[in-house]
């Protein structure tokens, strides 16, 4: 079996698991490729949608908050979205890609290439398709995709999925994939010893003002800060000029997994597979200013679970830290829930899934 995941660069959490189930099916030595779906149409274009996701997420996300509205209303209505005419378009170049390559099975992380692929199964090409939801929610026009497997955050999301038109016999609710390779922790960071270390991170993007936050952080509890800024340049410029013994600033890292194990408290915005990072490497988690939209319901999820604590100003952030450092056994229960409703072996169940049902 020769396996595809195809995925692109709206936000980093689509790529980021889709690297994961890559990871995972080569741990098992399974052919298995990771390609962004823009490259096949254009490198171009990539970069091209990769800065209007960063434009709509600017501010409070308003531009991105009408769009994901505008996708409700067309779930609602039942009529087929532009979105999926779109995409309908590259159906020749992603079949001809997919035989190139004699792929038999696509995985999809993001929707997009999964309406690529829908149309050429619409069509009658035989090939089998995978959807990984990255966020726990049904988040529109995934219900114009007609895959053979679809890979859901948790069991308790079965009724929104359904609900929407996706055949309960299709759903696998095993988690949002991470692979065991993400979570065996090499080292530990060389991070100050005699203060509480918060890591505050904002998505490969660096969604949000975080300086406004960090300035909070650090004037109100006695901590060392850690501040990840993705691959917001501008941000990390800004926050570099703040001259602070404990701030450490950091742009794109890829050992985020390691500043996560060594760090007393995750502040992070609610994306859904960073927060999934979080659980699984079990620690006391801050939700930060979720952009309006999708995030809102992961925030929703993770606090109904207790999985985390949810901040939609400045001042509940830094009351939500404190809360966080100071009450063992606040910290403790949320711990234990982690582990109890988020699956850390999801990349691993999929393999073993797709090794027993799709050969």
């Amino acid at each position: 079996m020769k396996i595809v995941v195809l995925s692109c660069s709206t936000g980093g959490g689509h790529n980021s698991c889709g690297k994961y189930i890559q990871d995972e099916f080569q741990k098992n030595h399974i052919a298995c490729d990771f390609v962004d779906y823009f490259s096949i149409l254009g490198n171009k274009l990539s970069k091209r949608v990769e800065k209007l996701y960063l434009k709509s997420t600017s501010g409070n996300g308003k531009i991105f908050k009408g769009v994901y509205k505008l996708g409700e209303t067309y779930n609602k209505v039942g009529i087929t979205s532009p979105v999926y005419e779109l995409n309908k378009l590259a159906k020749g170049k992603v079949l001809d890609f997919i035989k190139e390559n004699n792929y038999d099975l696509v995985i999809c992380p993001h929707l997009f290439p999964a309406m690529a692929v829908t149309a050429l199964k619409k069509d009658g090409v035989d090939i089998k398709l995978i959807n990984v939801a990255t966020d726990y929610t049904n988040i529109p026009f995934w219900n114009e995709t007609t895959p053979d497997y679809f890979v859901i955050p948790h069991t308790s999301l079965k009724e929104e999925f359904t609900s929407k038109g996706i055949a309960l016999e299709k759903l696998l609710p095993i988690g949002i994939p991470i692979s065991t390779k993400f979570q065996e922790i090499k080292k530990d960071i060389s991070l100050k010893k005699d203060k509480p270390k918060l890591l505050v991170t904002s998505g490969s993007m660096g969604f949000g003002n975080l300086k406004e936050i960090v300035c909070a952080l650090l004037k109100q509890i006695d901590a060392s800060v850690i501040v990840v800024c993705g691959n917001n340049q501008k941000m990390y410029k800004e926050l570099s000029k703040i001259k602070h013994e404990d701030l450490i600033v950091k742009g794109f890292i890829n050992n985020m997994n390691e500043y996560i194990a060594s760090c007393d408290v995750i502040l992070t915005k609610p994306g859904g597979l960073t927060s999934t990072e979080v659980a699984v490497l079990n620690k006391p988690m801050v939700h930060i200013m979720p952009i309006p939209g999708v995030e809102n319901h992961n925030a929703t999820f993770f606090s109904k679970n207790h999985l985390s604590l949810v901040s939609n100003n400045i001042q509940e952030i830094v009351k939500n830290t404190s809360c966080l450092l100071e009450d063992k056994t606040l910290q403790k229960e949320m711990l234990k829930q982690q582990r109890l409703v988020i699956n850390k072996n999801a990349a691993k169940d999929l393999v073993e899934f797709v090794k027993e049902n799709l050969k």
